[in-house]
C-alpha cells in the first residue's frame, strides 16, 4: 500500500477534535476578516437542530478544515489555511451555549469550556484570530466587560448575540446533542506539502456549483439509489427539458411565486438558500408531492418561453405581447396560467390579467419608471383575491395624464409593439419602425415640398430633432416600403405610405405637410388610442412616488458602504418618517409597536428568540422599552430588516409601510 507522507486527512468528530487537543488554532495574517453574517449563523443553527432530532446513525458533515501543524507542547499551533469562518462561528455558538448553562449545569458547562479554552489556562482561547481582531473575539468568548466608553460593534458580537438570543436554557441539551453530531475532514499538511495548491484543489477545481445544481444535489441527497433514479427520471429530467438553459431562472421565479418575496441572486447562492428555507426537510413522500408541483410549473414555464406552444391562440398572442417586456412578470403569470389549467380561473380572467400586466409595464416604461422588483408584491396581492390584485396593480400604474405628457415629449419605448397594437396589425407580418422625420436629414430634405432643411433655423431644427423619437413621428411600415422610404423627404414618403396596409401609416398620405405641428397633432391622436388599448385598472390614480413595500426592501449583508443613507424616507401607515437607515427604522418600528400593539411584538419575539428580552443578558448595544424589557440593537443590516418585516407582518401592518430609496440606496 502506498501512503501519503505530506498530507494527513482524517474524518473526525468536530467537537471531539476541538476538545481533545490542547494546541492553539491560529488564523494567519493573510486570511480575510471574519465575515459570516446572521443568515449563515441561522442556517448553521437550523442544521444543528435538525441533526439533533435524528437517531445516532445520522451525522452532519460540515466540510473539510485544512491546516498545518507547528511547535510542540504548550507552544503547539495549528495554522488554519481553510476553515476559519466555520471554526470561528462554531466557537461563538459554543460560547453562547456555555454562557447560557454555566450557572445551572456545571457538568455541561465544563465540557463546553474544554472546547473553548486551554486546559492549563482558562483565560486563553483555543482559537486565536488575526491579532487585529483577537482581543475582540476573546472578549466575546470569555464574556469580559468592555473598557469604559468602548462600544461592542463587530461580527463576533453580532453572531454571538444571535446565538445567545436563540438558545434557551431548556433547549441547551438539544443543541449540545446536535453539536456532538458534527463531523469534518481534518486535513493536516506536513512540511513538504504545498498548502496553496491543496487549498486551490479543494476550492477551485472547475467552476463552483450553480444554484440549480445545488438544488439538484440537495433534492437527491439522502435518498436510496432507487428513489434517486425515480425522482431523476420522472421529475428532474422533465424539468430540465422544459426549462433548458433557463433552468436557474426558472427556480428563482418559481420561488418568488411561491414565497411572495424577491429572491436575490447577486453575490452568493441566493436561489439555493431560498429553496432550502422553503423546503427545509424533504422526506420522500413530501418530495414526491413537491416534485410533481415543480414539474407542472416547469411545463407552464416552457409555454412562457415558447408562447406558440399554448393551445389557445388568444392566450399565445398575449403571452407573446408580454414577452416584449422580458421575463420579470413570469412568477405571477406562472401562477395564473397554472390556475387556468386547473380550472381555478377562466380564460377571460387569465386574459384580463395579461392585459393588466401589459398596461402596467408599458405605462411605466413610457413615463420612465422602473419595472424591477414589482412582481413579488403582485404575487402577494393576487393571493388575497381579485380586488386586492387590481388595487395593487392600480397603485403602481401611471395615470393617463402622466402617460400623455411622456408620449408627447419622450422617446417611445417598445415602438414596434406599441404602434402595432394601436394599429391592430401586431404580428401581421414583417414590419419596421419608420421615422417620418428622419434622424439624419440631408440638406435637401423637405416636409412640404417647398422649404428645404438647410433653410430651417437652428431652433426649428432642434425642435424637430427633439421630437424625432416620440410617438407622433413614428410609424410601422412593411419592410420593403421602409427600405425605400429611408431618409427621403415627406412628399416622396407619402406615395409609399399610401401603399401600406397599416391604417395609421396609410393615413399619413393625406396630410399636406410634415413638421412639429403635425407631429404634435398625431401624438395627441395616438395617445388617445394608447390609453384605450392599455387601460389603467382600478379607481382614481395613486402616484406612489416609486415607493417600495417594506416586504420588498432589499436585504443587504453586513453593513455595506452607504447603508446609513439608504432611504430618503419611510411611509408608515400614512405617516411620513425621516428614516435614513435600517438601524433607525428597526428601533422606531419596535418602539412604536411596543406602544401600539405589544402583543404582536411579544409573539414575534417569542417565536424568533428576540430581539426583545426581559434582561440584558450579555454585553452589547441595548435600548430600553420599559422597566422590564429591552431591545437588542447589535444586529447586522439583514437581520434588522428581516425583524422589521416580520414584526410588521405579525401586526398586520406590512401592506401599509413603504420605503423610498435614496440615490445612494438605489446605487448600493
Amino acid at each position: 500500500m502506498v501512503t501519503a507522507t505530506n498530507v494527513d486527512a482524517t474524518a473526525v468528530n468536530t467537537i471531539g477534535w476541538l476538545s481533545a487537543a490542547d494546541w492553539t488554532i491560529v488564523v494567519p495574517v493573510y486570511q480575510r476578516q471574519y465575515r459570516w453574517d446572521i443568515g449563515g449563523c441561522e442556517q448553521l443553527l437550523a442544521d444543528i437542530r435538525a441533526v439533533a432530532e435524528l437517531d445516532d446513525r445520522h451525522m452532519h458533515f460540515i466540510g473539510s478544515i485544512l491546516s498545518s501543524a507547528s511547535g510542540e507542547g504548550e507552544d503547539a499551533e495549528l495554522v488554519l489555511i481553510d476553515g476559519q469562518q466555520r471554526t470561528t462561528t462554531l466557537m461563538l455558538l459554543v460560547a453562547a451555549l456555555h454562557h447560557t448553562v454555566r450557572e445551572t449545569d456545571p457538568e455541561l458547562a465544563d465540557r463546553l469550556e474544554r472546547v473553548l479554552v486551554h486546559s492549563h489556562d482558562a483565560a486563553r482561547t483555543k482559537l486565536r484570530p488575526h491579532r487585529a481582531w483577537a482581543s475582540v473575539f476573546e472578549r466575546v468568548v470569555l464574556d469580559l466587560p468592555l473598557p469604559p466608553g468602548e462600544q461592542r460593534d463587530s461580527r463576533f458580537d453580532d453572531n454571538y448575540a444571535f446565538f445567545r438570543s436563540q438558545i434557551s436554557l431548556d433547549e441547551a441539551p438539544h443543541i449540545w446533542r446536535g453539536l456532538q453530531k458534527l463531523e469534518h475532514v481534518a486535513i493536516t499538511l506536513g512540511t513538504g506539502a504545498n498548502a496553496q495548491q491543496i487549498f486551490e484543489s479543494l476550492n477551485s477545481t472547475g467552476e463552483p456549483l450553480r444554484d440549480h445544481e445545488l438544488i439538484h444535489n440537495y433534492v437527491l441527497m439522502g435518498l436510496t439509489h432507487a428513489e434517486q433514479r425515480e425522482i431523476e427520471a420522472e421529475y428532474w429530467q422533465p424539468i430540465e427539458q422544459n426549462t433548458g438553459e433557463a433552468i436557474a431562472e426558472f427556480w428563482r421565479q418559481y420561488l418568488v411565486m411561491r414565497t411572495g418575496r424577491e429572491v436575490t441572486v447577486v453575490g452568493g447562492r441566493g436561489v439555493y438558500d431560498a429553496f432550502r428555507q422553503e423546503f427545509p426537510r424533504l422526506e420522500f413522500a413530501d418530495l414526491m408531492r413537491y416534485a410533481d408541483e415543480w414539474r407542472s410549473f416547469s411545463n407552464v414555464y416552457r409555454i412562457l418561453l415558447q408562447p406558440g406552444e399554448a393551445p389557445d391562440d388568444g392566450i399565445a398572442r398575449h403571452l407573446t405581447y408580454l414577452g416584449t417586456f422580458g421575463n420579470g412578470m413570469y412568477p405571477l403569470v406562472m401562477r395564473a396560467y397554472r390556475d387556468f389549467e386547473l380550472d381555478v380561473i377562466g380564460r377571460d380572467e387569465l386574459l384580463d390579467t395579461l392585459e393588466m400586466l401589459q398596461s402596467l409595464l408599458v405605462r411605466r416604461s413610457v413615463v420612465g419608471t422602473g419595472t424591477d422588483r414589482l412582481v413579488a408584491r403582485l404575487c402577494r396581492a393576487r393571493e388575497e383575491g381579485p380586488e386586492a390584485f387590481v388595487t395593487a396593480i392600480s397603485r403602481i400604474t401611471p395615470s393617463d395624464e402622466r402617460v400623455a405628457v411622456a408620449l408627447k415629449y419622450s422617446d417611445l419605448p417598445h415602438a414596434r409593439y406599441v404602434l402595432g397594437r394601436i394599429a391592430g396589425v401586431d404580428g401581421a407580418g414583417a414590419l419596421d419602425v419608420e421615422h417620418i422625420f428622419p434622424l439624419s436629414p440631408g440638406d435637401g430634405w423637405t416636409g412640404d415640398g417647398r422649404r428645404e432643411w438647410a433653410s430651417y433655423s437652428d431652433d426649428e431644427q432642434n425642435s424637430h430633432r427633439a421630437l424625432a423619437h416620440t410617438i407622433g413621428n413614428l410609424a410601422v411600415l412593411e419592410e420593403d416600403l421602409a427600405l425605400r422610404a429611408f431618409d427621403r423627404s415627406f412628399p416622396d414618403k407619402q406615395r409609399l405610405y399610401a401603399r401600406s396596409a397599416v391604417p395609421t401609416t396609410a393615413e399619413l398620405a393625406e396630410l399636406p405637410a410634415w413638421g412639429t405641428a403635425a407631429i404634435a397633432e398625431r401624438s395627441k391622436r395616438l395617445t388617445e388610442r394608447f390609453v384605450e388599448v392599455w387601460q389603467r385598472p382600478g379607481g382614481p390614480a395613486i402616484d406612489d412616488d416609486g415607493l417600495t413595500p417594506i416586504l420588498d426592501a432589499v436585504r443587504r449583508r453586513g453593513w455595506p458602504p452607504g447603508w446609513h443613507r439608504e432611504w430618503a424616507y419611510v411611509e408608515y401607515c400614512g405617516e411620513h418618517w425621516e428614516v435614513p437607515d435600517v438601524k433607525y427604522l428597526f428601533n422606531r418600528v419596535f418602539k412604536r409597536l411596543w406602544a401600539d400593539d405589544r402583543a404582536a411584538v411579544v409573539a414575534y419575539s417569542a417565536r424568533r428568540g428576540g430581539p426583545v428580552y426581559t434582561a440584558q443578558s450579555w454585553n452589547g448595544q441595548w435600548d430600553r422599552l420599559d422597566d422590564d424589557h429591552s431591545l437588542y440593537m447589535g444586529w447586522d443590516s439583514s437581520y434588522m430588516l428581516s425583524a422589521v418585516q416580520g414584526v410588521l407582518e405579525e401586526a398586520g401592518l406590512a401592506p401599509e409601510v413603504f420605503v423610498k430609496y435614496s440615490y445612494i440606496g438605489n446605487a448600493m
